[in-house]
């Protein structure tokens, strides 16, 4: 839970190649809502039953992607992160404020709406071209496809903790933090 609510309000990055420029293009967006899922401790993980090839990031080294496809139609993307105590753990992305190339993110996304362009976690993959190539990225370097930016504004965060959507299990934890409520 540290790091889901450290996570609001830096910078998400993707460095996207091959889009519209030769040059590698910067979908970046601050992140304003943020989903942790634990281990043994928390039914609606992935990680709850064990490793397998699908969740073996949430076991890995602490920051790096876990990406997956869900419901047969998108991809969603996390942040592995647990503490020493802990095997596993991870923060979905659930939204994020659009900053640069918002235009390619229209046009991935085939929108123009600027409200609904990122407001979801499947959303924010489309717009950002996040796919299942992108697994097991580490997102503290800053040379690497996706990454974590702190941001430029030192401005306290309004944060609220909220109970947990989408889920079937163990929905009732306030373990989904969102910026400005």
């Amino acid at each position: 839970m540290v790091v889901a609510r450290a996570l609001i309000g830096k910078t998400f990055v993707r460095l996207a190649h091959g889009l519209s420029s030769q040059n590698p293009i910067r979908l970046t967006g601050t992140i304003i809502e943020t989903e942790a899922y634990g281990y043994t401790n928390d039914r609606a993980s992935h990680a709850y039953y064990g490793v397998t090839a699908r969740n073996r990031p949430m076991f890995g080294h602490v920051g790096m992607t876990y990406v997956y496809f869900i419901y047969g139609s998108h991809f969603c993307v996390n942040i592995s992160a647990h503490s020493d105590r802990m095997k596993a753990g991870a923060v979905l992305i659930r939204a994020i404020e659009p900053c640069e190339g918002i235009d390619e993110m229209r046009k991935l996304r085939f929108t123009k709406s600027l409200c609904d362009l990122t407001s979801g976690p499947g959303k924010i993959c489309q717009a950002m071209n996040i796919n299942q190539s992108l697994n097991s990225v580490d997102v503290t370097d800053p040379r690497s496809e996706i990454h974590i930016e702190i941001g430029k504004s030192n401005a306290k965060i309004n944060l609220t903790s909220m109970e947990r959507i989408g889920i079937r299990y163990a929905a009732k934890k306030k373990w989904r933090f969102v910026c400005g409520i």
